[in-house]
């Protein structure tokens, strides 16, 4: 499932070719997705002009020329592939599920094999209370992502850290492979309760630092890298990811720790249905 640094990938590929450009067409080829499509989604995206392509969390937002925001959410297969007037396939496959025809003659496909991504249209005066976006926790790269903010949402929470940093409302974005990653590094262990890592009252903790810290280090790193290409993940331009080449605890159970320092083994367990790696000596 596309996570932040893919969902930022494939924004930064969109921004650079669709930016500016009018949506001359959309054929939507089935009457929707995980959810069906809004009622006058196409009449209010043809004609409308690309102006601004932003990300929320794991959403991809294209802000129109009349404030509207078409929202997507790439669910756990969802891509866009950008054509050129030039190399327009002769005819689309049967998981290409939305083609947008640009005015300069370019092709936008988004292809779902599985269809749990979905898409949205909505004023912009809707935004912040959307239900999409109403609940979400801070931005992991923004500045209001810091130690104090990360302390404040784990105060009395009793559910293990992993578990807690996958809650979008606690911080919006991450999921299972980055906060793998992120507590490894920060030498945290993904069963540490929450409420653990901040101090009485919320007070800033040494752990709450190198976890905030960490989080934006891998993030960036992720973004530099394309993502992570476990499967099917691909950027707009038919690149792969290759974080996964960087990954130091995800996917590596049975290997030896990637720490020098440390002797141990890592290890794989299950919490919430989804594969933890981490290594249990040098993760406390």
């Amino acid at each position: 499932m596309p996570e932040l640094p893919e969902v930022e990938t494939v924004r930064k590929g969109l921004a650079k070719q669709l930016l500016g450009g009018m949506i001359a067409h959309i054929e939507l080829r089935r009457e929707g997705l995980r959810f069906p499509f809004p009622k006058d989604f196409k009449e209010g995206l043809e004609g409308r002009r690309i102006e601004q392509i932003d990300r929320r969390a794991k959403y991809l937002q294209f802000r129109l020329d009349d404030t509207s925001i078409w929202l997507v959410h790439l669910g756990m297969t969802g891509k866009f592939t950008l054509y050129s007037q030039n190399d327009i396939p002769e005819e689309y496959g049967k998981h290409d599920h939305v083609i947008v025809t640009m005015e300069d003659g370019g092709v936008s496909v988004y292809t779902d094999h599985r269809r749990f991504g979905y898409m949205d249209l909505i004023a912009a005066d809707e935004e912040e209370n959307h239900r999409f976006f109403a609940n979400l926790g801070c931005e992991p790269l923004s500045d209001d992502f810091d130690a104090k903010a990360l302390c404040k949402s784990l105060e009395g929470k009793k559910s293990p850290i992993k578990t807690a940093l996958l809650d979008q409302r606690v911080v919006a974005g991450l999921g299972n492979i980055y906060v793998c990653e992120i507590l490894f590094r920060a030498g945290v262990s993904p069963l540490r309760i929450s409420s653990s890592i901040a101090g009485k009252g919320a007070k800033v903790t040494k752990r709450a630092e190198l976890l905030v810290h960490e989080t934006k280090q891998v993030l960036i790193e992720a973004i530099e890298a394309g993502g992570s290409t476990i499967s099917d993940f691909a950027a707009v331009d038919g690149d792969l990811g290759y974080f996964a080449h960087s990954f130091r605890v995800y996917g590596r159970e049975g290997e030896a720790c990637h720490n020098s320092r440390c002797s141990g083994v890592v290890s794989r367990i299950s919490q919430g249905g989804r594969s933890t790696f981490y290594c249990a000596k040098c993760q406390r």
